[in-house]
């Protein structure tokens, strides 16, 4: 039934509109196979042998595969706590942005806030124009705020877009639900905690994923205001590996010649991507099923 009304469905469209579809869904195709394609010789190259994949590249023979270089990832010291270092950050990032964001879009979203089309253009410019990275620098050094933890999650924890977002999405809330809650006698605090928050769910929900994403790839401010090796995150080793091309030490000091180093190396470089990118492919299912309702709030009402 449901195959004859797709059939009867596509059938009514024009000529243009299904040489649209047609040309859409070849886009969308190729799009999806210019994704799978690389993850898929990332996956494989992390399993070969080095010296395969060196001389002969990726191989599905399966006995040409082995987990070398996730035994040596897994082992090494500084791999873990950066893992750890970037779990911390990203959690408390995410929690410290999303709550400054909502209550910064509340009072933006009540049409009796005075002053909010004037707050409006202050964010909008902030949007466009920043201080630059030698005055935030001597802002942070001023605050006391190097090599911890907080200067990196303070300086981005609020963000202007993800405030209109989720702006938008109060606008969009029932006034109803508002003037109910006037009626049981619930102030601001109850209304804004017990009542409006728990309606906005899909939007909390891709902004936490927004923001826990963007901390998860960043290295740049952890490259400019963290010293010590104990508190970086994964991000930056990720990047010496990938990107300086020099793996931990005790990932490769039992090789005994240069090649076979690099060759190790190489192999250790898929294995990382695939341990960094794990944090993130857990969490998209769960979040998954808000995404169209959140990130469609934006297209309401401007």
């Amino acid at each position: 039934m449901q195959n004859n009304k797709r059939k009867s469905r596509f059938a009514r469209y024009s000529g243009q509109d299904k040489l649209l579809l047609i040309l859409g869904y070849i886009l969308l195709a190729l799009f999806v196979v210019a994704i799978i394609i690389p993850m898929l010789y990332i996956v494989v190259a992390s399993l070969m042998d080095p010296i395969t994949l060196q001389n002969k590249g990726i191989s599905f023979d399966l006995s040409k595969w082995t987990v070398t270089a996730y035994q040596r990832v897994l082992q090494n010291k500084q791999i873990w706590v950066g893992f750890k270092n970037a779990v911390i950050y990203s959690v408390v990032f995410t929690f410290v942005s999303v709550l400054v964001t909502l209550l910064a879009a509340y009072p933006m979203s009540r049409e009796d806030f005075k002053g909010r089309k004037f707050i409006n253009v202050i964010f909008v410019i902030t949007m466009f124009f920043g201080g630059g990275l030698i005055p935030t620098y001597l802002l942070i050094s001023g605050l006391g705020l190097l090599d911890s933890m907080w200067a990196i999650i303070l300086p981005g924890a609020f963000s202007v877009w993800n405030m209109i977002i989720a702006r938008t999405y109060y606008q969009g809330v029932p006034k109803e639900l508002r003037e109910a809650a006037d009626v049981d006698g619930a102030n601001e605090m109850v209304y804004f905690f017990q009542i409006l928050l728990p309606v906005c769910t899909p939007v909390i929900a891709v902004l936490a994923m927004w923001q826990f994403v963007g901390m998860w790839n960043s290295y740049f401010d952890a490259m400019i205001y963290l010293n010590s090796a104990s508190k970086q995150p994964l991000q930056l080793v990720l990047r010496a590996i990938l990107i300086q091309n020099q793996p931990e030490s005790g990932m490769i000091s039992d090789m005994q010649s240069t090649a076979q180093r690099a060759q190790l190396a190489e192999l250790l470089k898929y294995a990382t991507i695939i341990i960094s990118s794990l944090p993130l492919l857990v969490m998209y299912p769960f979040f998954q099923k808000y995404f169209d309702a959140g990130i469609m709030a934006g297209s309401v009402k401007g």
